[in-house]
Order: structure tokens, then sequence, then C-alpha cells
């Protein structure tokens, strides 16, 4: 890659933003506020979840001035949107609204328009997650990540229960869990081991 005056650049290891390559096993929640365009669209496709504000704008401009998203973005988005409007988006460069990438699957959840709101609600969301065992988390993202990855659903499904369950089978947070359901009171979660 080659920026502006043809310096070659490289991504680290986790790609742009930290995000488009990232292996973590923590959920990573965008709050999006204003104008999320090029990179920073990028970036929220990356992410797991996406609280954004009534009035937050949405693009990929990069055909409007001659370059390529090459953060993940458009493998990501046409799995996420489907062909013809990953085509809209990347071919056309049009800014679309919160709501429409609400009813396409980019972001979760609408607040209204103030900085202050989006991020409460982004914090309420990561402490819901949170409140849940840490070692289903993981090994439900570990799930996610491999159904993404995987075009077979047999596969995807054996990947999970030899990846994701096998690592929290029988351990602590599980027994834990289990327990305080059978004995009607909230789980005292340990930090995963996983």
């Amino acid at each position: 890659m080659r920026n502006a005056t043809g310096e070659k650049r490289s991504m680290p290891p986790s790609g742009f933003g930290g995000l488009s390559r990232r292996s973590g096993k923590k959920p990573v929640v965008a709050a999006v506020n204003g104008l999320c365009l090029g990179g920073g669209m990028e970036m929220v496709i990356n992410c797991d979840l996406v609280v954004a504000a009534k009035g937050a704008i949405f693009g990929l401009p990069e055909v409007q001035v001659g370059v390529l998203a090459l953060a993940g973005a458009l493998p990501r988005l046409v799995r996420t949107v489907g062909r013809q409007r990953a085509m809209e988006l990347c071919l056309t460069g049009r800014q679309a609204g919160a709501e429409e990438m609400r009813e396409w699957g980019i972001v979760n959840t609408i607040v209204d328009d103030d900085r202050e709101g989006v991020v409460k609600q982004a914090v309420h969301v990561t402490e819901k997650i949170s409140g849940n065992s840490p070692d289903s988390v993981i090994a439900s993202k570990m799930g996610v990540e491999i159904g993404w990855q995987c075009s077979d659903v047999e596969e995807a499904t054996e990947r999970i229960v030899s990846e994701a369950w096998r690592e929290m089978e029988g351990g602590e947070n599980m027994r834990e869990g289990l327990k305080a359901y059978v004995e009607r009171r909230k789980a005292r979660w340990i930090d995963s081991k996983l």
C-alpha cells in the first residue's frame, strides 16, 4: 500500500484501526456519532456491535477519490448486506443514514442525536455483555467468527464444537452458571481461562 506521497505503508498485524484482522476474544462495540465514512466505515463493518446516533451518516466514498477500501470491509460488507447493496455502496460512494444501515444489518441500535446518548448506550451494551459468563461470551464470539469464515454450515458446526465448546465444557463458569440457575440466584463468574 502507498500513501498520497507514494511512500510504501503497511498495516499492523491487527489490520486497519486494530480491527480488520483482529483475533481478540473481547467483543468490540462501536459508538457512531456524525460522519462515518471511508476508514471509519471500514472500522464499523469490522466491529461486533454498532450503536449509532439517529443522524449518523455512513459510506464508502473511496471510488470518488480513486482509492479502494482495503481493510476487509468489502468482503465483510457483502456477507452482511448482500451483493447488490454492497455494490451500491462501494461503487457509487453514496452516503446512507443510520436507519438504512440498521435495516441493512450494519447498525444494531439507534439512539438520539447526541454524543452522550450514543456512548451511554454503547456502555450499556458492554455492561450487559460483561454480566454474562465470560467463557460463554468468548466461546459464542468464537462460534460466530467461525460461522462467518466457513461457507459450509456443517463444517462450521463441527469447528464450533471442537474449538469453542471444548474450550469451555465442564469449566468453572459453566458449573457456576448451571448451579446458579438451579438455585435461582445470580451467577458469580470468575475470570475466563479461555
